[in-house]
């Protein structure tokens, strides 16, 4: 049974953190002064790079524990951490079935995916995230599940995101999330995506603010990173209304 005095007290406390400025301030700077050292590159899960803050980590496992999905949809596999962590999530809570696409899944990374003891919950797609025959065998393989939790985390720019977000939010389910990664370029100096197609501006931040504006369907969940004030997805964390 949950203590509901406890709860209150976290979300008191949650609230106090969000509205103190000097500490978003030093978390937002803690943020800009690691990302020069690859932070998000130095952890991995179950064996596998994660390539994640571990702080979303830990969010994500609240949520599937939470929502016990059916299917979590990944665009933007990397190395294959988040979707073994995926996998594992699901398996703890009785099962259900990772879909990771990719434009490009290099030989030396599917085979440590398909070697992994988590492979059987996991499926890949290889193509780009926003072609319609991508999004169609995505599709398929999700119209039967009860609840599916999308997490987006693919190119970064605002109009590819912006694609991504039109796509994929409605496979998303009443009361479940789509997850947008790196709205984190907008709080990070211009130079530190100067080598990149995307930018401040141009960016999975300024597509979720466009596609909030179009769409009533989505909400943001500030608590979640109000509580994790280290995050990669600040603001995208987006839960589909229900009804």
């Amino acid at each position: 049974m949950r203590d509901t005095d406890f709860d209150a007290k976290n979300c008191e406390m949650i609230t106090r953190m969000a509205a103190t400025p000097e500490l978003l301030d030093v978390s937002r700077q803690w943020i800009r002064t690691t990302y020069a050292h690859e932070y998000s590159y130095h952890f991995e899960w179950m064996g596998m790079p994660i390539i994640q803050y571990p702080q979303d980590m830990v969010a994500l496992q609240e949520l599937i524990w939470k929502l016990r999905p059916d299917v979590v949809v990944e665009t933007g596999i990397a190395r294959g951490g988040s979707l073994v962590f995926y996998a594992s999530m699901l398996q703890l809570v009785g099962g259900g079935k990772v879909i990771g696409v990719d434009i490009d899944i290099r030989p030396h990374n599917r085979e440590a995916i398909e070697a992994h003891p988590m492979a059987p919950h996991i499926a890949l797609i290889e193509g780009s995230s926003i072609d319609r025959a991508t999004v169609d065998e995505v599709e398929k393989r999700v119209v039967d599940a009860q609840r599916v939790l999308v997490v987006l985390d693919s190119h970064h720019t605002h109009d590819h995101v912006m694609a991504e977000l039109e796509m994929y939010s409605p496979m998303v389910t009443p009361d479940s999330y789509l997850v947008v990664f790196d709205t984190i370029v907008d709080e990070l100096p211009p130079e530190a995506s100067s080598h990149r197609d995307w930018a401040p501006g141009n960016s999975p931040g300024s597509a979720v603010e466009a596609f909030l504006q179009a769409s009533n369907e989505f909400e943001v969940d500030a608590a979640i990173t109000d509580k994790l004030l280290i995050t990669a997805a600040r603001g995208g964390y987006l839960r589909r209304r229900l009804g």
